[in-house]
């Protein structure tokens, strides 16, 4: 949280970077009331690929804490489609569906096919198949636990994304992303200056985040596909906070160009610079509303840091929160209902307000939590948080009943970003 956090700027250089890293863990520490339960058969032929499919999808089911995976490679014969389904035998290890698949070579690359069964009414509620390479195995699966969490739940699935955030290592900044499970981390961005703020273009395709390799904080742009980047906002004073406009095409900064933290809109190119935010010593963290009509921000105007919302022109400020005297880093669910965001509440922690009842709920029981951010589908926030003097992220179910902790291997990882789904 830009409100609580001071970096020193230190003394040298900057790497562009495609460095992979030693991938993340994740640790459930909790559940959903209820747990649907799922057979997972092996698919036909998986093993001969460096990345077998069943693995990947039975943890992202697991992962979500809204399922029980019961695991059917020792049914036999091991069904491969739908008629080699043994009913019965399947009916027996408590399942209500089933996931069953084969991988076939196919001209350039291999043919998956996947089913989803019902097994009580006998008939395939899923039938689905796509062609891909080795390397996309995992994407598949990916793709394939998100179809099945949309069918049992109603919801659309979140595993075939990407994570950023910020990995400290002694005086060594990278800007990382991840798949959303922490596999296929990746360093993009190599500093011993300060990197911090990143955030996802809507699109997927950028990221734009703050360096101070100038001395001085600038927000910067960074194509991911080709690693080509430039400054977005590098005005007189300070820039920070960067927010994605949904259309993709301006950026929400703060500038302490006049003087005190006021909000600004510019286009990603860095032209057309135009101030929002009057009034107050510090206006930070900006966050666009899903339809773009509002821009929800930290403020001080009232005494306190609290949040508020203009209009996206700037118009019409109004305040959104009023429990406790600390409120802050408000961002959006993707169906613009709620708002996750830090309260101070016996410690900072991870809290989520129904926009309409204005009703709200912390979601932690950590006390220095930072940087919450939605998961594409709504149903997760991830955030930063502390454990064993370090910094980690965690993520915490809209509920507060499923929590997962995300651990790396070394260093501190901070402000992370949840991306869109990959297509």
């Amino acid at each position: 949280m830009l409100w609580r956090k001071f970096f020193k700027l230190l003394t040298a250089g900057l790497l562009l970077s495609n460095v992979v890293h030693a991938d993340m863990t994740i640790d459930v520490v909790g559940v959903g009331a209820s747990q649907y339960p799922i057979a997972i058969a092996p698919f036909q032929n998986e093993n001969q690929q460096k990345q077998a499919l069943t693995p990947v999808i039975s943890d992202d089911l697991t992962r979500s804490g809204l399922f029980k995976v019961i695991g059917a490679g020792d049914l036999s014969p091991v069904p491969f489609a739908p008629e080699q389904v043994n009913y019965t035998a399947a009916l027996a290890k408590g399942a209500q569906t089933m996931a069953i698949g084969r991988v076939t070579p196919d001209a350039g690359g291999f043919n998956v096919q996947f089913w989803l069964i019902d097994l009580a009414s006998k008939k395939p509620l899923i039938t689905w198949e796509r062609k891909a390479t080795a390397g996309q195995m995992r994407r598949v699966a990916h793709q394939i636990a998100d179809l099945i969490y949309q069918q049992i739940t109603g919801q659309p699935g979140a595993f075939n994304s990407r994570i950023a955030y910020v990995l400290k290592q002694g005086a060594r900044f990278e800007l990382q992303v991840s798949d959303a499970d922490g596999f296929a981390s990746q360093a993009i961005l190599v500093s011993k200056q300060p990197v911090m703020s990143p955030k996802w273009s809507p699109d997927g395709g950028k990221l734009a985040y703050v360096s101070f390799e100038d001395q001085k904080p600038v927000v910067y742009v960074h194509e991911l596909a080709s690693g080509r980047r430039w400054k977005a906002a590098g005005f007189k004073g300070s820039n920070y906070a960067p927010a994605w406009s949904p259309n993709g095409r301006e950026l929400a900064v703060v500038l302490t160009q006049s003087g005190s933290s006021q909000i600004y809109l510019v286009n990603t190119d860095g032209s057309d610079l135009r101030q929002l935010s009057r009034g107050g010593e510090i206006n930070t963290e900006p966050a666009f509303s899903p339809d773009g009509r509002f821009i929800y921000f930290t403020s001080d105007r009232g005494g306190s840091p609290q949040i508020y919302r203009m209009n996206s022109n700037g118009s019409n400020t109004e305040r959104v929160t009023f429990q406790g005297g600390y409120n802050s880093s408000a961002k959006l669910s993707p169906d613009g209902k709620n708002m996750t965001f830090i309260t101070r509440d016996g410690g900072y922690r991870a809290a989520i307000m129904d926009l309409s009842s204005r009703q709200v709920l912390t979601l932690t029981d950590s006390g220095s939590d930072d940087s919450p951010s939605f998961s594409p589908n709504g149903q997760m926030i991830l955030y930063e948080t502390k454990a064993g003097g370090r910094g980690v992220l965690a993520a915490v179910s809209s509920d507060g009943r499923v929590k997962q902790r995300l651990r790396a291997q070394a260093g501190d990882v901070r402000q992370p970003a949840w991306g869109p789904v990959l297509r």
